[in-house]
């Protein structure tokens, strides 16, 4: 078989890739370089901006399979049938740092899972972590800030990370998380996934249950301590998430949901709607509801790990948000940054189209194709662009997908409502009377080397809060703090 010839972004077939048009031999270049122009012009644009948060990532494709139907819950086409599959894309990231950072950075782990269902995309946009820094979005961007590089050195700074988490306490249980033992993973490959959030199904009666996504990893949690991922390749979890697929080593998750009823809901002794708390698994017991399995490396890096635009709005019928402030500010933001860095059209891209008919009356815009979908067969009309209209033809609505309205949760006054009396504490202290005497050496150790650059008040601050989780945490904070 004859190689292919090379060609223009157009088509066009190329003769000479070496050398541009010049006049002469030792002459300038000329404006008919066409070929030349294409190439720079698209160099030039090689790299679409970085997202501010999960810049860096690894993706992988796969299968998930049902093992328990969920049709009591939602009416979710892909959580019906047992035995029913679904293919799967999941991208990982660290939080924090940029493209320059590394795979073995004491971070959050980004842990975004993508269902390509047959009634559109769905996303669980979450962490490794069952809880997050923060509860109320309003301040976001600030911890964002906090966390990033210096302003003015541009390096890291652990004096201002302590600084932000010594001025608001809900951070504490996620604070307590991350400076553990499982602030490193070892791998992609070994760590567990949340939705974190708290989302809502709903069935075919129109009743809402409240839930949470837990993805437990088959592999089992493996980490490692800050001396050895000094030692690590800055690329060694993309590297081996890779070779393992490769190798047909497939890594898996067991899917598992927790459910609350409205009604138990109100009587919870925690607000089930705060991303900074856990639910107790003997108030909502896990349920196992499937497994996935990851089996395919991308192709393409740039046009999957690096395009994919997950976004916690793409919601399929039987699955919505819930009160959770957070998530309702996520719901907004993460389509919006989308909009931003790939472009209007970004739902156009492979990685991100829908696996099912499109039909929709957007139009236009940067990057549109000849038709708003994924093939050329969903066309709904190429001559209206508006609902409603008269063609009998095109898209139109379907009463049968509407979600049943969503309750308010107590006699409510709209207003900024404080949460600075809520307990920040009695989960992180929890969390830190199970850990091992190792673990607890680790986590005091890891926060006392990066509390120690910061102020006095802050010191103090973030002192009086470890005291209230635990009178022993402070204590060995204190110690070595000296």
């Amino acid at each position: 078989m004859a190689n292919p010839t090379l060609t223009t972004a157009a088509g066009a077939p190329i003769a000479d890739d070496n050398n541009s048009v010049s006049v002469g031999e030792r002459g300038p270049l000329t404006f008919d370089n066409y070929q030349l122009f294409e190439k720079l012009a698209h160099f030039n644009r090689e790299r679409i901006p970085e997202r501010v948060v999960h810049a860096r990532g690894a993706g992988a494709h796969g299968t998930f399979t049902l093992n328990k139907s969920l049709s009591e819950y939602t009416i979710a086409d892909f959580l019906q049938k047992e035995g029913s599959t679904t293919d799967v894309f999941l991208r990982f990231s660290t939080v924090g740092g940029g493209q320059d950072s590394s795979d073995y950075a004491r971070d959050p782990r980004g842990f975004a899972l993508r269902f390509y269902t047959n009634e559109g995309n769905y996303d669980v946009v979450g962490n490794n972590t069952p809880v997050f820094f923060l509860n109320d979005p309003q301040k976001f961007p600030d911890f964002v800030h906090s966390q990033k590089k210096n302003p003015m050195s541009n390096v890291p700074d652990a004096a201002r990370m302590f600084e932000y988490w010594a001025n608001h306490p809900q951070s504490l249980h996620q604070m307590t998380i991350l400076m553990s033992d499982r602030g490193i993973p070892k791998s992609w490959r070994h760590i567990h996934g949340f939705g974190s959030h708290t989302f809502s199904f709903w069935n075919a009666k129109g009743e809402r249950v409240w839930m949470k996504w837990h993805f437990v990893c088959d592999q089992g949690i493996e980490t490692v301590t800050e001396e050895e991922a000094a030692k690590l390749p800055p690329f060694g979890a993309q590297q081996d998430l890779v070779d393992s697929i490769e190798n047909g080593d497939f890594p898996s998750w067991t899917v598992k949901v927790q459910i609350l009823t409205e009604e138990q809901a109100k009587e919870f002794p925690i607000n089930p709607f705060d991303l900074t708390k856990v639910w107790p698994y003997d108030l909502a017991p896990l349920i196992e509801v499937g497994r996935f399995e990851l089996n395919k490396n991308v192709e393409n890096y740039f046009a999957e790990t690096e395009q994919a635009a997950f976004a916690p709005s793409n919601f399929v019928p039987g699955i919505g948000s819930s009160p959770d402030k957070m998530l309702q500010a996520r719901l907004i933001a993460y389509s919006d940054a989308h909009r931003y860095r790939v472009g209007v059209n970004h739902h156009q891209i492979p990685v991100n189209a829908a696996r099912c008919p499109v039909n929709h009356y957007q139009r236009d815009g940067a990057m549109a194709g000849a038709c708003p979908v994924t093939g050329a067969k969903n066309v709904p009309s190429a001559d209206v662009n508006f609902y409603p209209n008269d063609r009998s033809e095109t898209p139109k609505p379907d009463s049968k997908y509407l979600e049943p309205a969503m309750p308010v949760e107590e006699d409510a006054w709209i207003g900024r409502h404080s949460q600075d009396d809520e307990d920040y504490y009695s989960q992180a202290g929890d969390l830190y009377r199970i850990m091992s005497e190792k673990q607890k050496d680790m986590l005091t150790s890891t926060i006392a080397g990066g509390l120690s650059q910061a102020s006095q008040s802050v010191q103090d601050r973030m002192l009086s809060y470890m005291s209230r989780a635990d009178e022993d945490y402070a204590e060995r904070v204190i110690q070595k703090i000296g």
